[in-house]
């Protein structure tokens, strides 16, 4: 197994940690504990994908696995928001929906033999995600532990880019479909 495609499964193995730290907010300094993990897995993302295409190292299990992993630590961040009331629940689901449309799509081509990377879109609809997650995880907006949130210039970001996130789900979505709807007519 060469690097970048260690560095997916590391990000895969990264996702628990993080969880825990997000869901069990009586551990001093647990939110800054799952910041860390999730940035790191993070970069780990941006670092496999760059070491593959730098060395020639792209495999069909680093296409198939570095979108699979992503989907894994978004999702996983995202129910975790939603768990505590950082995020809308509505929008995960959407943001879910997409995920399980677009792994369905995965499994139909690789039976037909084919490997489908992630697109442009899908990248930067992952960038934004995960922008939105480290803006939620920090709560900047709620600095002084007192529990309200809901108002100034923190909170205003922190919805654009939910909102962004939820537009560039939806626009990779139809393009990844549009690009790839050769997929449902193929026959073995």
């Amino acid at each position: 197994m060469n690097l970048p495609n260690k560095l997916t499964v590391f990000r895969v193995i990264l996702i628990p940690v993080f969880v825990v730290f997000m869901l069990v907010p009586d551990i001093p300094g647990a939110k800054w504990y799952a910041l860390f993990f999730f940035c790191l897995a993070s970069v780990t993302d941006f670092f496999d994908g760059y070491l593959a295409r730098k060395n020639n190292l792209v495999t069909d299990f680093g296409k198939f696995m570095d979108p699979l992993a992503d989907k894994l630590l978004i999702c996983s961040a995202l129910i975790a928001l939603c768990s505590n009331g950082r995020f809308p629940a509505w929008i995960v689901i959407i943001i879910i929906a997409r995920e399980f449309t677009i792994s369905g799509f995965r499994l139909i081509a690789s039976d037909n033999g084919r490997v489908i990377s992630a697109s442009m879109w899908g990248k930067v609809k992952t960038v934004i995600q995960m922008f939105a997650v480290i803006m939620l995880i920090m709560d900047l907006n709620n600095v002084s532990g007192t529990g309200t949130t809901g108002d100034g210039v923190i909170y205003v970001i922190e919805q654009c880019f939910i909102y962004l996130a939820l537009v560039l789900t939806v626009v990779s979505l139809i393009d990844y479909i549009v690009k790839n709807r050769d997929v449902i007519n193929t026959t073995k």
